[in-house]
């Protein structure tokens, strides 16, 4: 029995009826295994991209994590793992466009790559998506995206949702807008996965017209399992008539 007949197998007999057409590309997941937190084997990275295609996206950029202290991946390393993705999924007959770039954690590891002129994985052209600890504000953040903007590269921060800095900083949330960082919302935080607190946040973002991106950060079926209760939010419709980069990733 291959992947993807224990995949049907293995689903609902009423599958819930969820799209991801109006988003076209997701720029932000976890999906190749075993080295990042994402997932940890082949087989269930191609049951999600199976699942993500039945929510209509055409394109899926994976991105795993570059950190100094736990995820020492390389473009090399990535590239590898991205070849055996491809190849397993076109084993299985499924049609898809899985690209790879990575999700780099700032720090002074990372300002030297940028400064030295180390290869970076973009997005596309040259849009890199960046991300910061959760509770603490980086010193060098600002020094950090300047040396990007000087090497020609453009900054996503990735969930700034989720970063309650942000929260508790309005002054340097848009000290961050006014320097036209790129915000990418996870889905996710508007089904008030993660706290009310980021969900509300998330919302206040979209209201005020701050978001230029979307993502699911999946990293598992759990993340998808939520994913699918995004049409109870009342955000749902309003961001599909958004104005996202996404369509022209």
């Amino acid at each position: 029995m291959g992947i993807l007949e224990i995949f049907k197998s293995q689903k609902k007999e009423n599958p819930v009826d969820f799209s991801l057409k109006w988003l076209e590309v997701d720029m932000h997941s976890h999906l190749i295994p075993g080295i990042d937190d994402g997932v940890k084997t082949l087989s269930e990275s191609i049951i999600l991209i199976k699942r993500m295609q039945e929510y209509g996206l055409r394109k899926i950029i994976t991105t795993p994590h570059i950190m100094t202290e736990y995820f020492r991946n390389t473009p090399e390393i990535i590239r590898l793992g991205l070849e055996e993705v491809r190849l397993a999924l076109q084993k299985e007959g499924m049609d898809i466009q899985v690209d790879a770039a990575a999700e780099y954690y700032l720090d002074e590891v990372f300002l030297e790559k940028v400064e030295s002129g180390q290869e970076l994985l973009t997005i596309k052209d040259n849009l890199v998506l960046v991300e910061t600890g959760f509770m603490n504000k980086p010193q060098m953040m600002l020094e950090i995206f300047f040396a990007m903007e000087m090497n020609g590269y453009k900054p996503i921060l990735a969930h700034p949702e989720r970063y309650h800095y942000l929260i508790k900083d309005p002054q340097f949330l848009q000290d961050l807008l006014d320097r036209e960082i790129y915000f990418q919302i996870n889905l996710l935080s508007l089904t008030g996965f993660y706290s009310k607190p980021i969900k509300h946040f998330a919302e206040m973002l979209i209201d005020e017209n701050k978001v230029k991106l979307f993502g699911t950060d999946c990293h598992n079926h759990r993340y998808l399992d939520m994913l699918e209760t995004l049409p109870q939010s009342k955000y749902f419709e309003k961001i599909q008539d958004m104005d996202i980069l996404n369509r022209y990733l």
